[in-house]
């Protein structure tokens, strides 16, 4: 199922604010002329200044001279961030859970706020008059996307779900560069290289195939090419998580049993739970801290892709207890080795924490539920999982897809539980990659390859076998060459040591091998089966 579903962003913007900000400090409202410079020119007026022609990049004697009552101040943020303090206050007041882009602007996650007071529209409603209240305007604006929400909110619109990438399509390109708070310093040379290729809206920038755009522009780019195709991108990020929500247990008598740690995980699990619950979230990320009756403390972070249930919270308490006072497992913590003496004292802190409704189990597989991201079953999940426990963190790896020009190079291996992030984008431009199909089993074994008179056959600066392949060795084996296809020279790193290749070869007994030449010598990268 899919988990970006029922995302909603609404953007609080308050227009001109930097005019606003100046205006209030000295007591006159934003109706008059008003004009915020920085090194001379205009970056922000007040709607009265832009009835009579003033606009943001006009330089002062040019706004003075169209608007000659123009009262203009120096921009300070200083002053934009600390008199925005107030209209923070009055949205959180509604929305416990801001994030402020910049003065003048913040959004929020409205989905859930939304079902509280009973539609989005009603929420806006309430987030317009507090932020009145406190005698500023607002603009609010709707959508599954930041980037498309915070366009919206200047011209108060609601996007309906579903449809960002129709909303932006006929919008501008010059929209990538409006918002400052989520715009690279060298995005407006981006918009008029575009505009000078003939791409005038985001949809035609969308219409560009990713590859093409990374290939050809600046990685700022590829960002704005996800904005501008309304791709999932980050969500307002949440508050702080309350300490209430953390748990925190004296051990009397202390515990040095196993028995004793599972009985305790058990219960420390369901008081957990039972708080998550109260404040309607559900953990990914959980630490466990355990300090023995000498004062050494031990920590664990236990990361799951699924909201942890209170057996699964509870199987991962027991077993890091297990773990630690076995003694294997906190000997890859720094050297900590196990516990010096009984745990006196465990402590659940809940580092991330989400909307429950937001991650659901796939239903796909015999075997349900199915992880996501990942392949793993729940069972063999679980398994694995308390191999960790056992054994320390880094000792259960999982492959991920990697970017590189060799099949080596597209596999990463991550750690249990730690985000997967590969080393290199996959998705990148890879100029020389090996074309599929990718050979079966990957080695790293040294060989030979000879042509019928016994000699060495190496690769030439011009990408050329120096004679015709005949036979492999690999160790003192020999096989027979039947057929070969390339070689391929791949990279620029192989200067000065020589020029580096790929080549692929089938034996005798119908296998293939993938062989690769570096610095003057063969290898065998993978075997074709």
């Amino acid at each position: 199922m899919d988990t970006q579903s029922g995302r909603r962003v609404m953007a609080v913007w308050c227009p001109d604010w930097p005019a606003v900000a100046a205006a209030s400090t000295v007591g006159i409202t934003v109706a008059e002329p008003i004009a915020v410079l920085h090194a001379g020119k205009v970056v922000a007026c007040s709607r009265a200044a832009r009835t009579v022609g003033v606009r943001r990049g006009m330089r002062k004697r040019q706004a003075q001279s169209l608007c000659p009552d123009l009262m203009v101040f120096d921009a300070d943020p200083t002053r934009d961030g600390r008199l925005f303090e107030p209209v923070v206050a009055a949205v959180t007041e509604v929305v416990p859970l801001t994030e402020v882009l910049r003065p003048g602007l913040l959004v929020v996650t409205a989905d859930r706020a939304a079902r509280y007071f009973g539609g989005e529209a009603v929420l806006a409603e309430r987030i317009v008059d507090a932020v009145a209240a406190a005698g500023v305007a607002a603009r609010v604006g709707v959508a599954d996307e930041l980037f498309t929400a915070v366009l919206s909110a200047r011209s108060g619109q609601s996007v309906p779900p579903g449809t960002d990438a129709a909303y932006l399509a006929t919008r501008p390109i010059s929209d990538l560069t409006v918002e400052v708070a989520l715009s690279d310093p060298t995005r407006p040379d981006l918009v008029d290289l575009l505009w000078r290729l003939g791409i005038r809206t985001l949809g035609a920038f969308a219409e560009l195939p990713v590859a093409d755009v990374a290939s050809r522009f600046s990685a700022d780019a590829v960002v704005a090419h996800r904005l501008a195709s309304a791709s999932p991108g980050r969500r307002p990020s949440r508050a702080p998580i309350p300490a209430v929500l953390e748990v925190e247990y004296t051990c009397d008598p202390p515990v040095d049993r196993i028995d004793s740690a599972a009985f305790l995980g058990r219960r420390l699990a369901e008081e957990l739970h039972h708080r998550l619950s109260a404040a309607s979230l559900a953990c990914t990320r959980l630490t466990v801290h355990a300090i023995t009756e000498r004062g050494q403390r031990h920590s664990r972070t236990w990361w799951c892709a699924q909201p942890l249930t209170p057996d699964a919270t509870a199987d991962r308490i027991r077993w890091q207890l297990e773990g630690w006072l076995v003694g294997t497992a906190g000997r890859d913590a720094g050297g900590a080795g196990a516990p010096d003496s009984p745990i006196a004292r465990l402590h659940l802190e809940p580092v991330e924490v989400v909307d429950p409704g937001s991650l659901q189990h796939a239903f796909v597989g015999a075997g349900l539920p199915a992880a996501i991201g990942d392949g793993l079953t729940d069972r063999a999940r679980r398994a694995l999982v308390r191999v960790q426990g056992l054994l320390g963190g880094e000792s259960v790896r999982v492959p991920i897809r990697s970017g590189g020009r060799g099949p080596a190079e597209q596999v990463a291996l991550v750690t249990l539980g730690d985000e997967q992030v590969p080393p290199r984008d996959p998705n990148a431009a890879w100029p020389d990659r090996l074309a599929r199909p990718s050979p079966a089993l990957l080695s790293h074994t040294d060989a030979e390859l000879l042509d019928a008179e016994g000699d060495q056959v190496a690769v030439t600066p011009r990408g050329g076998f120096t004679t015709e392949p005949a036979e492999v060795r690999v160790g003192r084996r020999p096989y027979t060459v039947c057929w070969w296809a390339g070689p391929w020279p791949f990279g620029t790193d192989a200067e000065p040591t020589g020029v580096s290749a790929r080549a692929q070869v089938l034996l005798e007994d119908s296998r293939a091998l993938l062989l690769c030449y570096r610095e003057r010598a063969w290898t065998v990268e993978g075997v074709y089966e």
